[in-house]
């Protein structure tokens, strides 16, 4: 049983958006602050990756927890709804699987990837620090 009407399900899922979230804002203020210049959401690539560093051949994924299903175990944010589990199983493990052909593909292609997960943005520091680490580092061949 869900723990809200179905009116209000409803609304909160019409108000979930796929870019410009506040995980993907956060870590695109952390890459202007570097000074690095992206794209954002390149159509032409497998998983149209957030952000873009063509020049670099590397490419990040924000993923939200619960969407994307982290596999951490210390992630407090991913979890399978009690209600209507026959829905959300198969289409949470659709986009794992999703996801995981389009990382494939990029580096299959010669890209160089990164993943920021969202409960990963509780340490701004940290985070920043990969970032850093990953733009930095040349890319693998």
């Amino acid at each position: 049983m869900d723990r809200v009407s179905a009116e209000n399900r409803s609304r909160i899922m019409r108000a979930i958006r796929s870019k410009n979230m506040k995980p993907e804002m956060a870590v695109r203020r952390l890459v202007s602050a570097m000074g690095y210049r992206y794209r954002l959401h390149r159509h032409n690539l497998p998983g149209r990756p957030d952000m873009v560093f063509a020049g670099l051949r590397k490419v990040v994924f924000i993923h939200g927890c619960f969407w994307h299903q982290h596999a951490s175990v210390a992630c407090p944010l991913t979890h399978i709804p009690r209600s209507n589990v026959a829905y959300w199983r198969p289409k949470l493990e659709r986009n794992k699987a999703r996801d995981s052909a389009s990382l494939q593909k990029l580096r299959s292609d010669g890209w160089d990837i990164l993943v920021v997960w969202e409960c990963e943005l509780a340490d701004p520091r940290a985070v920043s620090n990969a970032l850093r680490r990953f733009l930095d580092r040349k890319a693998s061949k």
